[in-house]
């Protein structure tokens, strides 16, 4: 047994036998710089070898768990904390109404229809019938607009990959339509409701699909009742392979509304096709080419006729609202709601009035516009969170919106436009004492002088001994926002004395498109600097210690704990980094990754190489290094983060660990990414980081 000196509670741990781990000779040259690469063969994860190694590494990983008392008593709590009535926004259309309800501890949650809003519902689709185990998910759901037949996309084991079925509404029967190799795909009704607009891939090339590339989204129609070979095909652009194709259909079905993305890049452009008549679309009818550069981003809201509504941030970093009069040859964008002060997060069009959701030092604010630009009185939102979903039709002036924070499950409320009157539809119920607890928004100042907020939630009467536990999670990438939210997860980290800290990092969009920008490509270092700043101010203020402050974050914000702990190995006590991004010279080489290229460059061009070798992950490890204890998390069948990131990253780190702290690796079978993950995986794999952290932290 050996003990770790950072932590003065000097935790013990097993002198670790690691899983022999082959090296290759494999090395490349970029460049002219030579770069190692000796677990390349873990990349092929269908391999006797890999497999082999999965299973020796798995071993470990859950005898060192087993051996924590607690463990047991947390995923106890946790099934318990997790048990409670969940509901999403409701839609409606034609008399239905539908939306989606768990009861707890489903592992997908269930779409039900009703006829009235509180009428007693139906079951209308139940993906947990779809496989024993719970493993197939739903994913995209529309409703025909006579509202008699569902089209849905299922997911097998968290894969990318979808399949396109359709359901009748009444019956509940499934028609004979399937679609295959749907990925990243809207579902779009024409209004005669003979069939629907999708997008997908070219069939993959023989071989195991989640290591190929994915280029040529195309856009196709599907008739009803007719084979998918058949579908007609709407819009291509051969010469642009990485081009990537969304459609919608406009609330009165005369447009159909293609926004043409490129990668990850926020910035896409925006055409239309004029069907005419919605009962009798023109399907062949030509593609307009309406706003056709990448110069920025171009957000579909509504229309009037030929007036399109958009949320963009075109001169306006922090994005507005325009009007778009797609009949003029000038196709000027003109002014609704300017550019705030804070970042526009959505809008949404009910009746005559635009609803918009604001970020505020990234807690939401609700402000409502007429068309005309003319405010109207904010929406009063129930406390410092979140607006986390909006939904409604243009033709009513009732939306529905959830809303979360730290420590309020997510609620279901009304707003009626017109009178201004916002009330609850639905608000769970978790069994825990809130009150207790509080959460407080701090400001960091980070290396440059940048000052970010931070949300930090524990117990009120916690004492300021630099001795709580804290887990530190963080993203910091891709304009995504991290903003309050509810998590049965971090209540049972709460309860076991923990302290939970969420920083705003740069990459993410809180603070618009230049708070983006600055998290990006060259200015990647400014996240895990961030991230830094949040850690020190946590020590400073005598929350927390090195021994004792615990990070995660998952996908890309896997890779910042990976980037944070090969720079910064004296600052934590642990790690958790779960599907992360860790090999930044090839993560464009599969599936969807050369769609993050605009985000984080490419190691193939050599200006960016640099960059992208200073900070990757695996190739920052040093041997003999103290690194803090670490438990990776990965999925076997996640096809957009390739689960060889993990695997090579934690052969690297368990070769080079020079103290007594366990690095670890926890491969979940039948499960992918994370989207559609079922409640009993969700609570199996919390329940393992929290028993991993009550034995490395050392808390009683």
């Amino acid at each position: 047994m050996r003990a770790d000196p950072r932590d003065p509670t000097n935790p013990t741990y097993p002198a670790f036998q690691y899983p022999v781990t082959r090296k290759s000779p494999q090395v490349d040259d970029y460049h002219g710089t030579p770069v190692a690469d000796p677990y390349r063969w873990l990349e092929d994860v269908d391999t006797p070898e890999t497999r082999a190694w999965i299973e020796a590494q798995n071993a470990l990983t859950f005898a060192f768990l087993e051996g924590v008392p607690s463990r047991k008593a947390i995923h106890q709590r946790l099934t318990e904390l997790w048990s409670y009535e969940r509901y999403g926004v409701p839609t409606h259309k034609a008399g239905r109404w539908l939306y989606f309800r768990n009861d707890g501890l489903q592992n997908q949650a269930v779409l039900y229809r009703a006829d009235a809003l509180d009428a007693p519902p139906t079951i209308l689709l139940d993906p947990n019938l779809l496989s024993p185990d719970g493993t197939t998910a739903l994913g995209v759901t529309a409703l025909s607009e006579d509202g008699r037949l569902l089209a849905y996309s299922v997911s097998e084991s968290g894969s990318d990959w979808n399949e396109i079925r359709v359901r009748e509404v009444d019956s509940g029967a499934d028609r004979p339509d399937r679609l295959s190799w749907v990925k990243f795909s809207s579902i779009a009704w024409t209004h005669d409701g003979n069939g629907f607009f999708y997008s997908r891939y070219p069939v993959p090339e023989d071989g195991d699909p989640l290591l190929q590339v994915n280029k040529h989204h195309k856009l196709y129609y599907h008739r009803l009742g007719t084979p998918q070979e058949t579908d007609l095909l709407i819009f291509e652009q051969p010469d642009q392979p990485d081009w990537g194709i969304a459609a919608q259909v406009s609330e009165d079905g005369r447009y159909l509304v293609l926004s043409i993305w490129l990668g990850t890049d926020r910035r896409n452009r925006l055409y239309a096709v004029d069907l005419g008549d919605p009962l009798h679309p023109r399907l062949t009818a030509p593609v307009n080419r309406l706003l056709d550069r990448f110069d920025a981003s171009y957000g579909f809201l509504g229309n009037d006729g030929p007036v399109f509504y958009l949320v963009t941030d075109r001169e306006a970093p922090r994005r507005r609202v325009v009007s778009l009069a797609i009949t003029d040859p000038a196709l000027r964008l003109s002014p609704i709601v300017a550019e705030q002060p804070d970042t526009l997060e959505s809008a949404h069009l009910a009746g005559d009035v635009l609803v918009a959701s604001y970020l505020h030092h990234a807690h939401a604010l609700m402000r409502r516009f007429r068309l005309t630009g003319e405010e109207l009185a904010p929406v009063t939102l129930p406390s410092l969170g979140s607006v986390a979903e909006v939904s409604g039709e243009r033709r009513s002036t009732t939306i529905f919106f959830a809303f979360t924070s730290f420590l309020t499950p997510t609620a279901i409320l009304s707003h009626d436009v017109g009178t201004g009157a916002t009330a609850p539809w639905r608000s769970p119920v978790v069994k825990f004492d809130a009150a207790r607890y509080e959460t407080r928004e701090v400001f960091v100042r980070s290396r440059d002088g940048t000052e970010l907020p931070m949300f930090v939630t524990g117990r009120r009467d916690a004492p300021a001994n630099g001795d709580a536990p804290v887990y530190l999670y963080g993203y910091g990438g891709f304009n995504v926002n991290l903003t309050p939210a509810f998590s049965a997860g971090i209540i049972a980290w709460l309860e076991l004395g923990g302290v939970f800290a969420l920083p705003v990092l740069r990459g993410g969009g809180e603070y618009g498109e230049a708070w983006h920008e600055a998290g990006m490509l060259a200015r990647k270092q400014n996240v895990f600097d961030d991230f830094f700043a949040a850690a020190e101010w946590l020590i400073a203020h005598r929350i927390t210690r090195p021994g004792r402050l615990a990070i995660g974050g998952g996908s890309n914000g896997g890779l910042l704990v990976g980037a944070a702990m090969t720079q910064r190995p004296d600052l934590f006590g642990a790690a958790l980094p779960a599907v992360g991004v860790m090999d930044m010279l090839r993560f464009h080489k599969f599936t969807i990754g050369w769609a993050w290229v605009p985000e984080y460059g490419s190691a193939d061009d050599p200006a960016q190489f640099p960059t992208l070798l200073a900070y990757s992950p695996l190739h920052n490890l040093r041997p003999g290094t103290r690194y803090p204890a670490t438990l990776i998390t990965t999925a076997d069948h996640d096809d957009r983060v390739v689960p060889g990131h993990s695997f090579k990253f934690a052969a690297a780190l368990q070769a080079a660990q020079a103290g007594p702290a366990p690095v670890l690796i926890r491969v979940e079978t039948k499960a992918g990414h994370g989207a559609g993950k079922p409640t009993a995986k969700l609570i199996d794999e919390q329940a393992d980081r929290w028993a991993f952290l009550v034995r490395v932290l050392g808390l009683a």
